[in-house]
């Protein structure tokens, strides 16, 4: 007769209702404003004029250029006062000290040779570095959005192309940063984890 032991269940991640919504509402917001943006690019593409490389139909959103700009501001306002609340929120809940990057993240990536550690200390910094990337982003989309209201915005960058080069460059480093961040998560607790950001 063999008695087995009963294996020792391993507890599922869970995250705050908080953590998920801000979550969601941001994948929803980026993926609107990237193919909204895209239609909108199309109509004047940044590099190349009229003439320069389009993007096909099946990768943008609003069908033409007033309809793009209608998606891409909308998303705009909603994935901003996602930023809003889940800033206030991390205040409040004190949440900030372990969202962000610190002095005890730059000596682990000096000494550490805790695997574990080092993605923690490798989060943080993704964590801190896409927050003037975020700021910029909408700085210059707030230029380009009423550039008659905000007109010191584009005198700030030199030219309204100037603006439009660097709101468009900012598109890549957040899509860089979301990768970097599901990569990060996927390798810190596994599909689990990146399930739990959402549901």
């Amino acid at each position: 007769m063999t008695s087995t032991v009963p294996s020792k269940t391993r507890k599922l991640p869970t995250q705050a209702i908080g953590a998920k919504i801000f979550h969601s509402s941001n994948i929803i917001s980026l993926f609107i404003m990237l193919t909204s943006g895209l239609q909108i690019y199309n109509a004047n593409p940044v590099f190349g004029g009229r003439q320069g490389v389009h993007i096909p139909p099946i990768f943008t959103l609003g069908g033409w250029l007033a309809g793009g700009r209608h998606w891409h501001f909308a998303a705009m306002w909603l994935f901003s006062l996602n930023l809003l609340w889940y800033g206030i929120y991390i205040l409040m809940t004190r949440r900030w000290r372990h969202r962000f990057v610190g002095v005890n993240d730059v000596k682990a990536l000096q000494k550490t040779k805790n695997p574990q550690r080092l993605i923690y200390a490798w989060h943080r910094i993704a964590y801190t570095a896409i927050i003037p990337i975020l700021l910029l982003a909408l700085f210059t989309g707030i230029g380009m959005y009423k550039p008659a209201q905000f007109s010191w915005i584009v005198d700030l960058f030199g030219s309204w192309q100037a603006l439009r080069i660097v709101h468009f460059s900012s598109v890549p480093m957040v899509i860089l940063f979301a990768v970097v961040h599901w990569l990060l998560g996927h390798k810190a607790g596994g599909e689990e984890l990146t399930e739990s950001m959402f549901w």
